[in-house]
């Protein structure tokens, strides 16, 4: 009769050890899918988020032909700023890759910027109705930019947060989910300091 029982103990610990891994196994699934959809879910707003900025690069670049044409009828505008615009605007449409799209779109809005200081010298160009409309339209639209690249970014804070972070970076590979770059404001002296001398 003592030899059947180290067996029961044996058999019973087995069967305790079983109940006790299940729970465990279930609680390890479960993060696993949550920690997988949190980051599958933190990168498609990332692809949402990036999607917002290239449409508002394209509704901005298909203003820039209108606005051209509108400076077309001052005979006098320079032509270099008008060619540098559009020189800027057809990179926009070329650019593919995340830097690429951030140049285009810095170099889009320098070009913008200077055009609209330029026309600032022909009263009669800045007072038509149409001129007027592309500038508020453009206005528009650089607002609407830099809230979306805004968006994007704090999106990227997340999602790389998540990614070099417990539990979710031991999830990584089989979200099949890594760090993004960030969106470059597109210009660099706007967040600098002016350099005052006395």
């Amino acid at each position: 009769m003592r030899d059947t029982e180290p067996v029961e103990i044996f058999g019973a610990l087995v069967v305790l050890l079983f109940l006790l891994a299940i729970p465990i196994l279930v609680i390890l699934v479960i993060v696993g899918i949550v920690q997988f959809n949190k980051l599958r879910r933190l990168d498609v707003q990332c692809d949402g988020a990036l999607g917002d900025i290239d449409t508002l690069l394209t509704k901005r670049a298909d203003l820039v032909p209108n606005l051209v044409e509108t400076v077309k009828g001052s005979r006098d505008f320079e032509a270099s700023t008008m060619q540098a615009v559009t020189q800027a605007r057809a990179r926009t449409e070329t650019a593919r890759s995340l830097n690429e799209k951030s140049a285009a779109d810095g170099a889009l809005t320098g070009a913008l910027t200077r055009f609209f200081a330029v026309a600032e010298a022909y009263p009669q160009l800045t007072a038509t109705a149409g001129f007027q409309q592309l500038q508020g339209q453009l206005a528009d639209v650089e607002g609407q930019l830099q809230f979306a690249r805004q968006y994007y970014n704090d999106s990227v804070v997340k999602l790389n947060t998540a990614v070099t972070t417990i539990p979710s970076m031991w999830f990584t590979g089989v979200a099949k989910v890594g760090k993004r770059e960030f969106y470059e404001e597109p210009d660099e002296g706007r967040r600098s300091a002016p350099t005052v001398q006395f």
